[in-house]
């Protein structure tokens, strides 16, 4: 009887269902992007063809549970709706792991300069005003590294001027009782842990390229930071308030209490779907959005 209706349907019939699931597909996509907080970012076709996908297995899960189910009932709508957001949430991890970047050498980051996801410090601990060792400058590293990780991940090169010149590490690498780059490396770990505490600090990468300088070569630290599941906060002190610190084009910024509530609310959501998605947001922030 099916095949009677199908074979007798006027073509405008047809395609007005066609169009309609493209529709439904488009929606659903839509909705499926946005419970993943627009993490999952893919080609708006290939969030559409996904979402037809999750559609089309979403009413076979529901036949399977109901044999007469109707096209408007809660049933049909949670299992499409739930397919299409797992159809779209899958791919865009595997694409996001077969699909990593290339890591760039610490060279061609100071040749491109500061951006929001790279930035230069001179030292870590010797104020080049003064000449002294100063805390003020260790913090400005933990600043640095919590806006980071609060954002899109992103590169701290220490030994490295404004203009992207290499000055080497000697001045911070002097005020260590064994001044070598793994007592340096055992130093920055320590002054995250305190700062940001164990779970930030197990998100930062470190280590060490020897790169041209106008006298030779320059040792430089390159501290690299993946994006947060969860706020970081920092801590200037043991009796400090915590500090909720982000990336505001290339420059770093503390957010006002207000300002953190809702950049909290906006990149780290309540609700377990929402959770779901923030574990998902790591992997598939480099899959592309055109």
């Amino acid at each position: 009887m099916s095949d009677n209706v199908l074979a007798t349907a006027p073509p405008w019939a047809v395609a007005v269902v066609i169009l309609g699931a493209v529709l439904v597909a488009l929606v659903f996509s839509g909705i499926a992007r946005l419970l993943l907080r627009g993490r999952a970012r893919l080609r708006t076709s290939t969030a559409i063809l996904l979402s037809l996908l999750g559609i089309v297995v979403g009413l076979l899960v529901a036949q399977l549970i109901d044999p007469e189910p109707r096209l408007g009932s809660p049933l049909v709508l949670v299992t499409t709706l739930g397919m299409a957001v797992l159809s779209i949430g899958v791919y865009g991890a595997v694409a996001a792991h077969l699909q990593r970047p290339t890591r760039a050498s610490i060279v061609q980051l100071m040749r491109a300069g500061e951006s929001d996801q790279v930035e230069f410090k001179s030292t870590a601990r010797i104020n080049l005003h003064t000449g002294k060792k100063d805390d003020r400058m260790e913090q400005v590293i933990a600043k640095t590294v919590a806006a980071f990780l609060n954002a899109d991940g992103g590169a701290l090169l220490i030994g490295v001027d404004d203009s992207g010149a290499a000055l080497g590490l000697d001045a911070d690498l002097a005020t260590l009782r064994t001044p070598d780059l793994d007592r340096y490396e055992l130093w920055l770990r320590d002054l995250m842990t305190t700062s940001l505490g164990t779970a930030a600090a197990s998100l930062v990468r470190v280590d060490f390229a020897d790169v041209p300088a106008d006298e030779g070569h320059r040792t430089v630290c390159r501290v690299e930071m993946s994006a947060s599941p969860r706020p970081v906060y920092l801590r200037a002190g043991k009796s400090a308030d915590p500090e909720l610190w982000v990336r505001a084009g290339n420059s770093t910024r503390k957010l006002a209490v207000d300002e953190a509530a809702a950049y909290i609310i906006h990149r780290w959501p309540l609700g377990v779907g929402s959770n779901v998605a923030a574990q998902f947001r790591a992997a598939v922030r480099f899959s592309e959005d055109r």
